[in-house]
């Protein structure tokens, strides 16, 4: 039989491991995000001009960065790849433009 103390050992050396491996996995999660451009090139066939289409439908979820001409719209590649395997998109990713 275990003492207490021994328990109470295994049981920190669990939850030491269980918060390793959490943030190991979050590590892991990377988000790549693509211009309208770069878009074309993962979906083969795919035009410029239908990816902003789907933008301002709020379609495909994009984020601004900058103003005016030297603004970019950057799209996250899981959800442009999910948009065309028809799956729903990301919920962190959905912001709208200007």
């Amino acid at each position: 039989m275990q003492t207490k103390e021994e328990l109470v050992s295994e049981i920190m050396a669990l939850v030491t491991q269980l918060a390793d491996a959490q943030e190991t996995e979050q590590a892991d999660q990377t988000v790549e995000m693509l211009t309208i451009r770069e878009c074309t090139d993962v979906i083969r066939g795919l035009s410029e001009h239908t990816v902003r289409i789907l933008i301002a439908q709020g379609k495909l979820p994009c984020v601004r960065t900058g103003q005016g001409l030297r603004g970019k719209i950057l799209i996250n590649k899981a959800d442009l790849i999910a948009y065309f395997n028809r799956q729903p998109a990301q919920k962190y990713a959905v912001q709208k433009g200007d």
